[in-house]
């Protein structure tokens, strides 16, 4: 689909765009769980630079809103979603971080939402994608230099460099791959993403095709007989 395709006119949301961010939500609680988990490691393998660890995962932790917004295309899921996954590690799994978290997803729901809701919820290109992972990275930096004082340590301009390619490649970029992925299934046909597709489907067919060739002229002259003699033709008296 085109980058510069708008969304057909938008629906209400739906139980069955309800049942869907539910679903997103429980699959990536799990998935943010299974995260932290792997920042613990991450940690201990980047020996004296540990702390950024999180900064080199956080994109992951943010996924799942700008994924749902690409699916169902409606304001404030990419918010809910991201609070209700961090509801399900906090409340089921046990998460680590604790009731924090749930504050902490809505700061990175509002921001990977922000690139969205700048365009109306009307552009799902790359480009988007790319300003939602930059958006959501930031907001999460903002509060890490009020809670932890990032601004003032001796790695920040890295942790920076670590937070915003994160925020692009593991959240933005990597929530289009998945969403493109999932709609070559056809489980997301009757979603706003698949409804899109299918109207720029229907755009580019009308686009490319060909007009219709014209007729071609038949000659108004009589025709002559093959078997028609010079003399007869021409009207002349036969001697």
């Amino acid at each position: 689909m085109s980058a510069a395709t708008p969304t057909p006119r938008r629906r209400p949301v739906t139980l069955h765009d309800l049942v869907l961010l539910a679903v997103l939500a429980v699959v990536f609680g799990f998935l943010y769980w299974a995260l932290v988990q792997v920042w613990g490691w991450l940690q201990v393998a980047m020996g004296p630079m540990g702390d950024l660890a999180q900064n080199v995962l956080i994109g992951g932790w943010m996924v799942v809103a700008p994924l749902a917004l690409y699916i169902v295309r409606k304001p404030g899921v990419g918010i809910v979603v991201e609070i209700i996954a961090s509801i399900v590690e906090v409340v089921f799994l046990a998460s680590p971080v604790g009731p924090t978290l749930i504050l902490v997803a809505l700061i990175q729901g509002v921001g990977a939402e922000a690139a969205f809701a700048a365009t109306r919820y009307r552009r799902y290109g790359w480009w988007v994608f790319v300003v939602s992972g930059i958006t959501a990275a930031l907001a999460n930096l903002v509060l890490g230099m009020v809670r932890f004082g990032w601004a003032g340590q001796d790695l920040f301009a890295l942790r920076v460099g670590f937070q915003f390619a994160s925020g692009i490649l593991l959240c933005g970029l990597l929530a289009k791959v998945i969403g493109d992925a999932l709609l070559r299934t056809g489980v997301l046909d009757n979603y706003a993403i698949g409804r899109a597709a299918r109207e720029a489907e229907r755009a580019t067919g009308r686009a490319t095709e060909p007009a219709p060739t014209a007729a071609p002229e038949q000659s108004t002259q009589p025709e002559v007989s093959a078997r028609t003699r010079p003399d007869e033709s021409s009207g002349a008296d036969n001697p």
